[in-house]
């Protein structure tokens, strides 16, 4: 019957209403976003248009559980015959190719229409700043997921940060690894990666749209500050690749704190390694997410100490993120279901008009979208520019 214990949700009185728009039954993606979505019964995906030809969404949208006069074959159809039921859908989540986002993100704010999207939001700046503008001025909900800032460990260094525990912020460092394309695969890649090696369907750089933009959002989420501007140099590694595998820049943070961030899809035997480190003037915190439950806390000339997810003494963002006993693994799904938990009470409270529980509204969003849009663009300048420093900062 849904989660009523949450006052938004009770006030509501009914799960959200979700379309689902891409991630085709098969896809990890689509399964990730339809189990996050549920994880916390707020949500129910109701309507779907699971593929890029509509004989193959309608077909895949039954496999994936929608009823049939429900699993549309296009975006316009859908929205076209949601808007004459009277139990249409309340958001629309998005998670098509690169290319795509920005024209389905318009025309579901055109319906009023609330938005999950899933990165990067656009493959330019110049369509990222519109989508800020048009999401004010509907007032609607976008929830952009970058999920990793769902993890309470990540919310748990946010606090820390922001209270001052480490003193100002001083260095900061920041890496995203993986192996998957260590070798020339292009010929005959699979199509998930097909596209996103193409500059038209997967944006101008394949490794900074993939996962830089993940290691950006991490870094400037959990300092709470804006990168200011980078040095970068941004390129191929693999023999034959066009496109970019790789991606190494010298950071200058809004205080003026120092930092380096590197990222690949080309370090052979690297499954998917994301680690940030950041220094103030009184300690540092590690995190690595694949070891996501723990927090290590370093205080100069003090043994360092490691803050275990799930246990008193924690901030309450980090708590309300928490879902089992500690001790147990906790990991990617709950993070992303975090996000869309989150999400859920700030549509609810848009809905009935009553004030969300600020904890829930730490998400990212489309203007975060747009930094990391800012953030690619100003490291392909920097790189084009034989590495020189590029000012990264950006207005609405």
């Amino acid at each position: 019957m849904g989660d009523f214990t949450n006052p938004v949700m009770a006030k509501l009185g009914r799960r959200l209403r979700l379309a689902v728009v891409g991630g085709g039954a098969t896809s990890f993606i689509g399964g990730v976003h339809r189990t996050a979505a549920r994880l916390d019964d707020r949500f129910e995906v109701v309507a779907s248009v699971m593929a890029s030809t509509p004989q193959r969404a309608r077909e895949q949208g039954v496999q994936a559980g929608i009823v049939e006069d429900r699993a549309y074959g296009t975006l316009e159809e859908m929205l076209s015959a949601e808007g004459r039921r009277g139990d249409s859908i309340d958001a629309v989540a998005i998670m098509t190719p690169n290319h795509r986002h920005f024209p389905e993100c318009k025309a579901v704010l055109e319906k009023g229409l609330h938005i999950i999207c899933d990165k990067p939001m656009t493959t330019s700046v110049e369509d990222a700043i519109e989508l800020v503008h048009r999401v004010k001025q509907a007032g609607v909900v976008f929830c952009f997921t970058h999920n990793y800032s769902g993890y309470p460990m990540v919310r748990q260094a946010r606090d820390m940060v922001a209270n001052g525990l480490l003193g100002e912020i001083r260095q900061v460092n920041v890496e995203y690894s993986q192996g998957q394309l260590s070798s020339y695969v292009e010929p005959n890649a699979p199509e998930r990666l097909k596209w996103r090696l193409d500059p038209a369907r997967g944006g101008p750089s394949a490794v900074l749209g993939d996962i830089g933009t993940h290691a950006h959002q991490l870094l400037t989420y959990i300092t709470g500050m804006p990168l200011a501007k980078l040095a970068a140099d941004v390129g191929p590694t693999v023999p034959e690749r066009q496109n970019d595998d790789y991606a190494g820049m010298l950071l200058r943070m809004e205080n003026g704190a120092r930092g380096t961030l590197w990222c690949t899809q080309a370090a052979s035997g690297s499954e998917n390694i994301l680690r940030i480190k950041v220094f103030g003037a009184n300690g540092g915190l590690e995190w690595e997410q694949n070891f996501p439950n723990h927090l290590k806390h370093m205080v100069q000339g003090e043994p360092a100490r490691i803050l275990s997810r799930g246990l008193p003494g924690l901030c309450k963002a980090a708590h309300r993120a928490s879902r089992i006993p500690t001790g147990h693994p906790e990991g990617f799904h709950e993070a992303f279901a975090n996000l869309y938990n989150d999400a859920s009470e700030a549509i609810a409270a848009k809905i009935t008009g009553t004030d969300a529980d600020p904890l829930a509204l730490d998400f990212p969003t489309v203007e975060d979208g747009a930094r990391g849009m800012r953030f690619l663009q100003a490291a392909l300048e920097s790189s084009n520019g034989n590495g020189g420093w590029v000012d990264c900062s950006l207005t609405f």
